[in-house]
């Protein structure tokens, strides 16, 4: 086949000093993107989920500093820092498992440090998330390549959640990785979790498939066990929100589970982000913050009622999967098969952002 990788969707953009963002809350019924001129606003959008995927909430979260300074543009010399300093605080809040958030926001606090005035800090900091932005882009192809690379002609892959176009800046990490390697001709069948409770992979993977041409079968987390006993998967393909210094990673609640029946069935397991993803100052899973979410995600559906009246709800937003059972991890500086404190430690020591 070797046809290029579709890639049309893209989720976030910065045009005439204000920040779009396609409320993916409202896909696949509807496409509307979501006008921000605040930054408050955007570390609510990034908390309900308008945008999600940590590499995507990471460039929003940039992009809502960019907003907070032009925001206080004509403030005096002695009022700005403060100011912008404020208005990070609750981007930082917004989401806290995801630790592309505080790479991103660390890196524009870095650039407005060396800013002498708000002038420049405005200048300085657009270029730095549009840089961002575009770096993503650029290390999601990387991954793709690298990944596909991994995959032996012949099977069928299985994913979870949405980590294509719509969780980063654009092509995907895990997503990234099966288009290239669908348009490798390597990959037979693509199969996707649901993923409740926000059936992320029925209304996010399998809208962005489609639309770009590319098939896909769905499934509930409950049948991914028997499809990996049927022999069709030769690898399942997830990505991470955050990946401790030992290589034990933070994903979508079901994604532990997925890597137990791997492991089980003999299915290869690979991760899927960028380095950036690896928060080198946790050393294990045990230590990575999950997010605990609202009941009512669990115990409705679209908004709906759907539990009996008076159930309770455990809605743990991410589970951590050991890096025992984990084959690959691929980012945009290499993969560390059989993944270990070492294995991420050369990652760490080689050049780049």
């Amino acid at each position: 086949m070797n046809a290029p990788a579709p890639d049309t969707i893209r989720p976030i953009r910065f045009d005439d000093g204000r920040l779009h963002l396609l409320d993916q809350r409202l896909l696949p019924a509807e496409s509307r993107e979501n006008t921000y001129d605040d930054p408050q606003a955007v570390a609510e959008a990034i908390r309900d989920m308008v945008v999600r995927g940590a590499p995507a909430i990471g460039i929003a979260a940039a992009f809502g500093v960019v907003l907070a300074c032009q925001r206080v543009r004509d403030s005096s010399p002695a009022a700005w820092r403060p100011a912008v300093a404020k208005a990070i605080d609750p981007l930082a809040a917004s989401r806290p498992t995801a630790v592309n958030l505080f790479w991103a926001l660390d890196r524009m606090r870095a650039v407005i440090d060396g800013c002498p005035s708000i002038a420049e800090a405005c200048s300085a900091t657009l270029a730095e998330a549009q840089a961002m932005l575009e770096a993503d882009i650029a290390a999601n192809r990387r991954m793709g390549a690298t990944g596909a690379a991994l995959i032996e002609p012949g099977r069928a892959v299985l994913t979870h959640c949405n980590t294509g176009s719509l969780a980063t800046g654009g092509f995907g990490t895990a997503l990234g990785v099966i288009r290239s390697a669908w348009g490798e001709g390597r990959v037979t069948e693509i199969f996707a979790d649901e993923t409740r409770p926000w059936l992320q992979g029925s209304r996010l993977t399998a809208w962005e498939l489609l639309r770009d041409g590319i098939p896909v079968q769905l499934l509930c987390e409950g049948a991914a066990a028997s499809l990996l006993r049927s022999g069709r998967v030769g690898w399942v393909i997830v990505g991470a929100d955050r990946i401790a210094a030992n290589g034990d990673a933070a994903n979508k609640i079901g994604t532990y589970g997925l890597a137990l029946l791997a492991r089980a069935h003999g299915v290869g397991f690979m991760v899927v982000a960028p380095r950036s993803t690896i928060d080198f100052r946790i050393g294990e899973g045990a230590e990575i913050p999950i997010e605990m979410r609202a009941e009512s995600e669990v115990l409705g559906l679209g908004g709906h009622p759907v539990a009996a009246a008076g159930a309770r709800a455990w809605n743990p937003a991410f589970d951590v999967t050991p890096a025992s059972l984990i084959d690959v991890i691929v980012t945009d500086h290499g993969a560390v098969h059989h993944p270990d404190r070492e294995g991420l430690a050369v990652l760490q020591r080689r050049p780049g952002d």
